[in-house]
């Protein structure tokens, strides 16, 4: 296990990120990933050349990490297996509730070079702001409205299809955080966004038997608190 002796705690940290992505479609994508596992309070990526390909994924507690550590190990993030263990201490979550979080290799050379604490503040304040923000937009942006709520009815009596609908997705969602999702599942062939229709898409399947189990394993779940995606079969 890569936490090795770290007791477990509220903050995971995860390396071996794909330093090419975007620092924002970055936290989208984390928040996106580890939301099925519990409320997460932030999420921290810097661009400062020692920490590229490094976050950190704040949650409200300890099981929720504690799963996150064990079911996402290894898994295949923007085309590079994530490497997650337990943050050294659960002070970390703390500090960034509070705006003071600055990660230990920054702060040590900061120190050294006599920062003062309102500087490390702000950094941290742009970082809190550009992170789960981005994750929570959404629902002022054209959330959920209530025929969302029917997907579930309809899943029951459409037929059943290798192509999946997907509704009620935050309008930032991109297409790779979507493939992120889907491509763990067996069968799986592509997404498609429809750009004419924020908030929409299909997932295509090799056969029905597939395009079932990951409506199953993935029908509710939140890629923001206030966006649970809704799964039907497609209208063939």
């Amino acid at each position: 296990m890569l936490s090795g002796d770290i007791p477990p705690n509220q903050t995971i940290y995860i390396k071996n990120i794909n330093e090419k992505v975007k620092k924002d479609e970055l936290k989208r994508s984390l928040y996106c990933l580890f939301s099925q596992y519990g409320r997460i309070l932030d999420v921290i990526a810097l661009k400062t050349p020692k920490l590229r390909g490094q976050a950190w994924v704040c949650f409200s507690e300890v099981t929720a990490a504690s799963n996150a550590v064990r079911q996402m190990q290894n898994f295949p993030f923007y085309d590079k297996p994530m490497r997650i263990q337990y943050a050294k201490t659960k002070s970390d979550c703390i500090a960034k509730e509070e705006g003071t979080y600055v990660p230990r290799e920054k702060k040590k050379k900061q120190e050294e070079k006599g920062e003062n604490s309102s500087e490390r503040k702000r950094r941290a304040e742009e970082a809190q702001q550009s992170g789960v923000a981005n994750g929570t937009h959404s629902a002022s942006n054209g959330g959920p409205t209530a025929s969302f709520r029917q997907g579930p009815g309809a899943q029951e009596t459409a037929a059943p299809n290798n192509i999946l609908f997907i509704e009620n997705l935050p309008h930032e969602t991109t297409g790779r955080m979507l493939e992120m999702l889907f491509e763990q599942y067996p069968g799986f062939k592509e997404v498609r966004l429809i750009e004419a229709k924020p908030g929409i898409a299909f997932v295509d399947f090799e056969d029905e038997v597939q395009s079932s189990m990951a409506m199953q394993a993935l029908h509710g779940f939140k890629i923001t608190p206030q966006n649970p995606m809704i799964i039907t079969f497609a209208k063939k």
